[in-house]
């Protein structure tokens, strides 16, 4: 088992070096990289506190302490996902509506034209 902890502890080391090293490039936004840094760092933890982690899995009833870690690292990611799947639908809509604004901006500019000509 503490094999098992001794991965994660590094699972998330190295988790929390690609966000920093993501955000300090620019290739993920500071509002993004939180949500990911706070649970980079909650795996981290919950992995090197033994305590906090029995606590834990006693709250949630589990048998074995490593399963309550990856049962809220699995909650976490689906978190993530939902939080990512909004954004992206967000996003979706954003680009319709201005695809809209572009051609009927486009439109009037042919009619000015057209007029004018």
């Amino acid at each position: 088992m503490d094999r098992l902890l001794h991965v994660t502890t590094g699972v998330s080391i190295l988790l929390l070096a690609m966000v920093l090293t993501s955000l300090r490039r620019a290739h993920i936004r500071v509002e993004y990289s939180v949500t990911w840094l706070l649970a980079s760092v909650a795996m981290l933890v919950l992995s090197l506190w033994r305590g906090l982690l029995d606590a834990v899995r006693n709250l949630l009833g589990l048998p074995d302490s490593p399963l309550a870690l990856f049962l809220l690292g699995a909650a976490v990611l689906l978190l993530l996902a939902f939080r990512s799947s909004v954004v992206i639908s967000h996003l979706r809509d954003n680009n319709i509506a201005l695809a809209q604004r572009v051609a009927i901006l486009e439109h009037r500019l042919r009619d000015l034209e057209e007029h004018e000509g």
